[in-house]
């Protein structure tokens, strides 16, 4: 009798226990323990901080925010670019036990108004400008609508060097004892997702989650104070302030801010300048740095391991990271910023195809399963369905919405995620879409992740996104856009099919193509998918089979 398949159940074991700290008593025992290290460069003003120079502008900003009136649980926004006071706000709110609430920096008045009175924010630090923002203007057009809103300190500004003046003239006495106050179950921070219909939810996180996320990330990728870790990506989301700052803190490693906004050029030359021994990204900064005409020019040497994480990692894209980038230890994180973020991470020693091709197995102290999503019941090895997790890093819940949690995290905890993945023997898992983007066509499930894979063979194309778009035969088609490579002819949807042609089972060759110069995507490089909908529903006249209604 043959045994029985697995159920696509893992958890995830580990020799190193999970920290009890707050994030505030975190960061003072890192300093304590590697004294002048260097804690924090920032690249565009050439600014510097040893660990003890860190502590102790985090004690200022935490000193100057009580002084104004700040207490624990109160909600204090922050609406800036990455920079370094950004960091201070961070640990400072941390030290205090008040709730940071990172804001987009991309938010017009229509959203930050939404969240200054969904999150209650009584405090805004705010940067006065960027790119082609001006936040004065949009704050004081809102102010007025939010009635928690009492105080806005501009960065830069006479305020904010005031705030900060009378931090350093503080009694760190007072700090400490505020600190002797703190859970590290507390709530210290709401992140709003960028959810793709009605309003943003606030995913709110605890030292716990964080802290400890931050510090496993930081584990896999192997850090010590040695490692100097490159973060492009936005200190408002996870992926910055989470797995970049606390999981550099939380090894004494240092933190490299290239630039506010995301450059690849500016990125490149922070690797090589500071001797960055890691980068993150999404794929389509990494996609962007490799792309530069002058790539081969930035000396890349100093890198060993690195982050890939908040969308899909194309297999051919990792193989470059890998092979001409030199991050031969690159790891790919999968999670969503209600697990703090991550769920499942390559190792460094896995194979290539392994550390190329999948999202890794679960993270130490969690648990993952892949269920079906109509029945909730685990699914066997090898079948894809929904990827849920449990464990410290799923969220407190979103801000002051119990009916909306419910809906995504269950009576036993389990953090329902919306994506589809499939778990294979030894446990690795592959994203291959979300519940809502499978395509239905003629009733067969197509995931648009595996097309896409097969697209990137294509010596042409440099980035592509499948969607399913209406059709009044089949209820849905296949639609690609792609990205091409400089020099490269028109790609029409003939040739598209002939490429596809005997490599692809007939309902996977895209029906449709459209050739674009970039896709619509969040600011943390989410592709927007809902919109390319939308897009393309217009663009290819099918208003009428999107109207055909179905059971």
């Amino acid at each position: 009798m043959s045994a029985p398949v697995l159920p696509s159940y893992s958890s995830g074991t580990a020799t190193v226990p999970l920290l009890g700290d707050t994030i505030g008593a975190n960061l003072d025992r890192t300093a304590a323990r590697v004294g002048d290290h260097e804690a924090l460069v920032e690249c565009a003003s050439g600014r510097r901080w040893t660990y003890p120079q860190l502590v102790a502008d985090v004690d200022a900003c935490a000193l100057g925010l009580d002084a104004v009136g700040v207490r624990k649980g109160d909600r204090v926004g922050i609406w800036a670019p990455n920079c370094a006071e950004w960091v201070f706000v961070q640990y400072a709110t941390a030290k205090l036990g008040a709730i940071l609430v990172n804001i987009n920096p991309a938010y017009r008045t229509h959203e930050l108004a939404y969240v200054l009175k969904q999150a209650g924010i009584s405090v805004l630090v705010s940067a006065p400008e960027f790119k082609t923002s001006d936040y004065r203007a949009m704050v004081a057009e809102v102010r007025g609508d939010c009635p928690d809103l009492r105080e806005v300190v501009f960065l830069g500004s006479p305020e904010w060097e005031r705030l900060l003046d009378t931090g350093r003239a503080g009694d760190r006495a007072l700090l400490a004892e505020r600190e002797t106050q703190l859970s590290a179950d507390d709530p210290i921070n709401i992140q709003y997702t960028s959810g793709t219909t009605g309003f943003p939810k606030g995913a709110t996180l605890t030292h716990h989650n964080l802290l400890n996320n931050g510090f496993f990330v930081g584990e896999g990728c192997g850090y010590t104070e040695a490692d100097r870790v490159c973060i492009p990506v936005p200190y408002y989301h996870c992926f910055g302030m989470g797995m970049g700052n606390l999981g550099a803190t939380s090894h004494g490693a240092t933190m490299i801010i290239p630039a506010p906004g995301f450059d690849p050029a500016l990125t490149l030359r922070a690797v090589q300048d500071e001797r960055c021994t890691s980068l993150y990204g999404v794929p389509t900064m990494f996609i962007a740095e490799l792309g530069l005409p002058n790539f081969a020019e930035y000396d890349l040497s100093s890198l060993r391991t690195g982050i890939m994480a908040g969308s899909p990692c194309p297999v051919e894209v990792m193989k470059r990271v890998v092979a001409e980038m030199g991050m031969t230890e690159v790891t790919i994180c999968y999670g969503m910023t209600e697990t703090s973020p991550v769920s499942t991470q390559t190792g460094a020693d896995d194979d290539l195809e392994r550390r190329t091709a999948t999202v890794g197995r679960v993270h130490p102290h969690l648990e993952v399963k892949v269920v079906d999503p109509a029945t909730g019941l685990t699914v066997p090895r090898g079948t894809p369905g929904e990827f849920c997790t449990r464990g410290y890093s799923v969220m407190l819940g979103y801000w002051e919405e119990p009916d909306v949690t419910a809906k995504s995290i269950d009576s036993a905890r389990w953090m329902h995620t919306g994506d589809l993945a499939v778990m294979d023997e030894a446990g690795y898992l592959n994203i291959v879409g979300r519940i809502k983007d499978m395509v239905i066509r003629g009733g067969e499930n197509v995931y648009p992740r595996e097309i896409e894979e097969f697209l990137y063979t294509h010596p042409d194309i440099v980035d592509a996104q499948v969607i399913g778009v209406p059709d009044e035969r089949y209820g849905e088609e296949l639609m690609a856009w792609v990205r091409l490579r400089e020099g490269a002819e028109p790609l029409t949807a003939d040739a598209l099919k002939e490429y596809c042609s005997g490599k692809l089972a007939h309902y996977k060759v895209p029906r449709y193509v459209k050739v674009v110069e970039e896709f619509p995507m969040t600011v943390t490089g989410k592709i927007r998918k809902v919109e390319m909908r939308q897009v393309s529903v217009e663009e290819l006249g099918l208003q009428g089979a999107a109207a055909v209604r179905n059971a």
